[in-house]
């Protein structure tokens, strides 16, 4: 467990450990939790197919492509919920592919294949 204050800033960093460097790293989707076992019944969107929920979030600048940072400002579930969970999807692609998931930025809906 990580211990904080509410509103205080949050600093979290997302690395893939790979030999290829030609990998980047996106932060797709962070859902928070008072249940680290459900994250479907009473949850806080942070950040849903790139795009941003909370106000508080915030992409950090990284020198490495195969990390993704980002900060948001802790937060309770109500007062019946000592803890928050959070979890993340990240989407890995290949740093010369600019049609990748990586490029696309916020997703409002996704897209069919028309030909399935």
């Amino acid at each position: 467990p990580y211990y904080v204050d509410l509103n205080q800033n949050l600093f979290l960093q997302a690395s893939l450990h790979s030999s290829d460097p030609n990998l980047v790293v996106f932060v797709d989707t962070c859902v928070a939790s008072p249940s680290p076992s459900n994250f479907r019944t009473l949850r806080y969107d942070l950040i849903r197919s790139g795009c941003v929920k909370d106000p508080t979030y915030s992409a950090c600048y990284s020198p490495y492509s195969n990390a993704a940072r980002f900060s948001f400002n802790a937060f309770s579930f109500v007062n019946r919920h000592p803890s928050v969970y959070l979890q993340c999807e990240l989407v890995v692609c290949r740093s010369s592919d600019y049609s990748s998931r990586c490029y696309q930025g916020c997703v409002s809906r996704f897209r069919r294949n028309a030909g399935s």
